[in-house]
C-alpha cells in the first residue's frame, strides 16, 4: 500500500509540470494568433498600414496594383528579418522603390511592424 501511494505521489509532479507546459503552449498559440489578427488589420488599414493601397491580399477589399501581389510570402522570403527590414525601409535594398518607409518614417511602431510580418508569413 505505501508502494502504490508512494507511485502516484510521484506521478503527481509529472502530471503538473505537463499541465503547465500545455497551458503555456496554448497561451503562446493564442498570443501568435492575436498577432496575426493584429498585424491583418494593420495591413487593411488605410490610415495605417495601408497595404492594399498597392497589394492584392486575399481577404482585403478594393486592393491596387502598383506592388506585387502578396502571396506564397513565407517561400518567398523565408527569412523573418528579410520582411521586417522591407516594411521598415525598402529604400535599403532598392532606392527607387515607391514603398513608404514604414519604420524609418514612424508610420508603424516595431510592435506593428512585427505584428504585420507575422500576418504576411500566413499568405
Amino acid at each position: 500500500m505505501i508502494d502504490s501511494f508512494k507511485s502516484k505521489s510521484a506521478r503527481f509532479p509529472a502530471f503538473a509540470l505537463a499541465l503547465a507546459i500545455g497551458a503555456f503552449a496554448c497561451a503562446g498559440t493564442a498570443q501568435a494568433q492575436s498577432t496575426v489578427d493584429e498585424g491583418r488589420k494593420l495591413a487593411f488599414d488605410r490610415s495605417k498600414g495601408n497595404c492594399l493601397t498597392c497589394h492584392v491580399i486575399k481577404g482585403g477589399d478594393l486592393p491596387g496594383t502598383i506592388g506585387p501581389e502578396l502571396v506564397d510570402i513565407k517561400s518567398k522570403y523565408p527569412k523573418r528579418e528579410d520582411l521586417v527590414a522591407i516594411l521598415h525601409d525598402e529604400t535599403l535594398r532598392n532606392p527607387l522603390t515607391v514603398m513608404p518607409p514604414f519604420g524609418r518614417n514612424r508610420i508603424l511602431t516595431e510592435k506593428e511592424i512585427n505584428a504585420v510580418v507575422d500576418f504576411l508569413q500566413t499568405l
